[in-house]
């Protein structure tokens, strides 16, 4: 199988073709073409018609080389000056008119799937990923995305607003000596880890990985320190050492000795103070460099499929990420995983009569699991406080849309039905909305049946009569009470929205 990538990043336009050989890929063709749009995007927030017409000439430039190797299969992406441009949507829709291509502009979940998957892949009988509390970095021009990866599940990732385009912008906005320069660019970085940090879960990092495709900047720091094919480790003592000469050193003299052109020149010692950070934040002695793109990452996936495991699964991936936040938030853990489990008998049981469809589980699962979030601002009206967090969740590889409805059906899990003056629901499209209540109406069966957060149900079965009448039998051994009363409460809105009867059954004697 052969295919394209075209990644539209924040300084570069590239194009990589290339087809299966031996279980691994074959590059054929990879090119690449400065548009700036990120000079656009980070400084004025729009991308402007000229940059849009430069894409688009560089996009039809492209589309001749595909035809020449008879490459039907061509996915676009583009990443941070895209998605942050205010003007997105324009971009997105008119390179679509004008040249047919289809952009996906990936979040920062997007990158560091494909990239960890990829890594995976890559290190395969040279490193194990899947036994390490694993880092991974990818920096680009416009933007570090970061993952941290608990033996190959995902725990959190999020998005530094570091890369060579941001710097500059910084540098040509300040006045100052080169020792003031350097201070105020280490003082930018470190605010960004200092973030970094308050979004990391307690745990012991492994190792951490940078991945990085600029071999110009790469062959002038790391000439002698490969590990295997395009595998680097690099240490605290070596990057204090360059960092310490990169200060005494201008823009000229650092092309000149590390023989790189000018533009790299700018972005080295930035690029060192970030590895210096990496060091100083988690005390691991040395990083690895995987001299690879994000466009490579994606061709991969795509010519060969890595779906590497049940790990690389995007339902596991995110329960993985929900139990994460969770623990961050101080969420009851078990009372979450306990309504998940509920909530995924009656979604099996009673989907098909609600008119359910299969991504709706996934939905429904990580709203189970992060329902009671708000509770870390405020037990009084936390399902708003859910709604508010959870909508300003980075989730992995979902859309805004998705997110929004994962944070509405958590909102509606108590009593309040949803109003037009609900700001997030309203934002919604007429399908979404109704997707919300049926899920919502679970979803409160679901929490009542552990009102008092002490797992009393073992099991739960669906029993269905007529069509308007539903048995839900519970098997407990405990007082059942407080969770009986609470179910009695909250059917309700499942019996509005279906015109079934739903009756409880309890079965103390299983």
């Amino acid at each position: 199988m052969a295919a394209g990538v075209i990644d539209i990043g924040s300084n570069t336009i590239k194009l990589l073709v290339g087809e299966t050989s031996d279980g691994d890929i074959m590059i054929l063709e990879s090119l690449k073409n400065v548009v700036p749009l990120g000079r656009a995007t980070f400084l004025k927030g729009n991308i402007s018609q000229e940059l849009i017409n430069h894409t688009i000439n560089t996009l039809e430039k492209y589309r001749k080389i595909l035809r020449e190797y008879n490459i039907s299969q061509v996915f676009v992406i583009a990443t941070t000056a895209v998605r942050e441009a205010n003007n997105r949507n324009i971009f997105v829709d008119t390179v679509w008119r004008k040249t047919g291509f289809e952009i996906e502009v990936l979040s920062v979940g997007d990158v560091v799937y494909y990239i960890d998957a990829y890594i995976s892949h890559k290190l395969k009988g040279t490193y194990p990923v899947h036994n390490k509390n694993l880092l991974i970095a990818e920096m680009g021009a416009g933007s570090l995305d970061i993952s941290l990866l608990k033996k190959g599940f995902t725990l959190m990732n999020t998005g530094l607003a570091l890369g060579a385009l941001r710097f500059k912008q910084l540098i040509s906005e300040i006045d100052g000596t080169k020792e003031e320069l350097v201070e105020s660019v280490e003082e930018y970085i470190e605010n960004e880890f200092i973030y970094l940090k308050t979004r990391l879960p307690r745990l012991h990092v492994d190792d951490i990985f940078l991945i990085d495709e600029n071999q110009e900047l790469l062959k002038a720091i790391l000439p002698s320190k490969k590990v295997s094919t395009n595998f680097f480790q690099f240490s605290v003592s070596e990057v204090e050492k360059i960092v310490a000469e990169l200060i005494l050193k201008t823009n000229e003299e650092i092309a000149h000795d590390y023989d790189m052109t000018l533009e790299t020149a700018d972005a080295l010692l930035p690029y060192m103070i970030v590895l210096k950070m990496f060091f100083k934040m988690t005390g691991i002695p040395h990083v690895y460099i995987l001299e690879t793109s994000l466009a490579e990452a994606v061709l991969a996936n795509k010519v060969l499929g890595l779906e590497l495991s049940k790990r690389y699964n995007k339902s596991n991936q995110l329960v993985s990420v929900a139990h994460s936040i969770c623990e961050q938030y101080n969420v009851n853990i078990e009372h979450s995983k306990h309504v998940a489990q509920l909530v995924k008998t009656l979604y099996e049981g009673l989907a098909e009569q609600l008119g359910l469809e299969e991504r709706d589980l996934l939905y429904l699962t990580l709203a189970a699991y992060l329902h009671d979030i708000g509770k870390f601002i405020s037990n009084r009206s936390h399902h708003k406080h859910s709604e508010y967090i959870i909508s300003s969740l980075n989730l992995f590889r979902l859309t805004d849309e998705e997110i929004k409805t994962i944070a509405c059906v958590a909102r509606y899990h108590r009593r309040g039905d949803p109003q037009k003056s609900h700001l997030v629901y309203s934002s919604l499209s007429e399908d979404r909305q109704i997707a919300v209540q049926k899920l919502a109406s679970l979803l409160r069966m679901a929490n009542a049946l552990d009102h008092s957060h002490r797992q009393k149900v073992k099991a739960v079965k669906i029993l269905h009569g007529d069509t308007d009448n539903i048995a839900l039998q519970v098997d407990c051994k405990a007082n059942f009470l407080l969770e009986k009363n609470d179910f009695l409460e909250k059917k309700e809105l499942f019996e509005r929205i279906t015109g079934s009867r739903i009756r409880l059954v309890i079965n103390e004697n299983f």
